[in-house]
């Protein structure tokens, strides 16, 4: 049984596609669908042995291994995808795009995308914001958390709705380019949630930002 899990977890791996490449630094890592087939992989296989006779354990735990690999290996291979794509198109906009598990965060700092205590979006940004929503209409198995964020200048009230507006301009703008409604949702946390000091120019401006999560729905 030992030697089949572990022909099964390099099985797993080798179908999936063992490793990627980070856009920005280059170095070579393993994807999150490889590691969610091995995942899958072993689960499944556990659950294959433990339902079949003793005389077909082992072929029994293959074919729960190819559905748990397959199973475990698609929402992380969606937003690896996913993850790429954005990676290409956001690339030198200021944007960054962090990935936790199997979500996919895009930060956007307040500079970049509104004038100082405006909440209408940079004529500027808008061409970034478009292609954002053309990698979302193609990935519509995500929901999409959008959170607005500002720096401590201001009173608590203020900076509130600043946040409230930033978050749901962003919202409506994607809302224009086809996502639907179902699928968003605009959040405002004021000076809540700092990233950086407010006591400098430069931390206040990580603080000012808006950021988009998003969080697969396939199950």
């Amino acid at each position: 049984m030992k030697k089949t899990l572990m022909a099964i977890t390099v099985a797993a791996v080798g179908l999936s596609g063992c490793m990627t490449y980070d856009p920005y630094t280059g170095e070579e890592k393993t994807s999150n669908a490889t590691k969610g087939s091995i995942i899958g992989a072993i689960g499944g296989a556990a659950i294959g042995a433990a339902t079949s006779s003793d005389s077909d354990r082992g072929k029994g735990a293959l074919i729960g291994a190819a559905g748990g690999a397959a199973v475990g290996g698609g929402i992380g291979y969606y937003m690896d995808k996913q993850e790429a794509e954005l990676r290409r198109k956001l690339e030198g906009t200021g944007v960054r795009v962090v990935r936790n598990g199997d979500q996919i965060e895009l930060i956007m700092p307040g500079n970049i995308t509104f004038d100082t205590d405006q909440a209408s979006i940079k004529s500027s940004f808008t061409g970034v914001l478009e292609s954002v929503g053309l990698v979302l209409q193609e990935f519509d198995k995500t929901v999409i958390q959008i959170d607005g964020h500002t720096d401590s200048t201001g009173s608590d009230s203020y900076n509130q709705m600043l946040s409230e507006r930033r978050a749901s301009s962003v919202r409506d703008f994607l809302l224009n380019q086809g996502i639907a409604p179902a699928r968003t949702r605009a959040t405002g946390y004021g000076e809540r949630y700092p990233v950086a000091t407010n006591d400098t120019p430069a931390g206040r401006e990580q603080n000012r930002r808006v950021e988009l999560t998003l969080v697969p729905t396939q199950q």
